[in-house]
């Protein structure tokens, strides 16, 4: 398995974290690594995602873990898990306070040890990320 990570401690309410994080036609406003995300961001639901990292190309993902202001899973891969992204986004609410935001994307399959070595290192977008989402929703306050 190997991964990437990202998180913030944001001054906004889960509940407006989530109404972000939920927000597909949104994502270009304040994600500068996404060109676009297509569909609806709710349970069952697959959304399409296009990254600047890889123009012309979407990730189709499956929203398998929805939790209103708490979580939310992505999942995408190949077929016969050969190989497989699973992405967690949580929030965690502090008494009276800021909410931390944490993103976690996971590759696990056969194939990794070959896609691994092939693909960019994505921390420098997991952190940006992190930031504009943070931003994004604290001047939204």
């Amino acid at each position: 398995m190997r991964s990437y990570e990202s998180e913030a401690t944001i001054d906004a309410s889960p509940d407006a974290i989530w109404a972000i994080l939920t927000d597909a036609p949104a994502y270009a406003a304040w994600d500068s690594g996404v060109d676009r995300v297509e569909g609806t961001i709710a349970p069952g639901e697959t959304i399409k995602v296009h990254f600047q990292a890889s123009p012309g190309r979407a990730f189709p993902v499956k929203v398998t873990d929805y939790e209103p202001a708490r979580s939310m899973t992505w999942a995408g891969g190949m077929p016969l898990g050969l190989f497989r992204g699973v992405r967690t986004f949580t929030l965690e609410p502090r008494d009276g306070g800021p909410t931390r935001f944490r993103m976690r994307e996971e590759y696990t399959g056969p194939l990794l040890p070959l896609i691994w070595r092939s693909m960019p290192d994505l921390g420098p977008s997991f952190e940006q990320f992190a930031r504009g989402l943070k931003a994004r929703a604290e001047e939204r306050r």
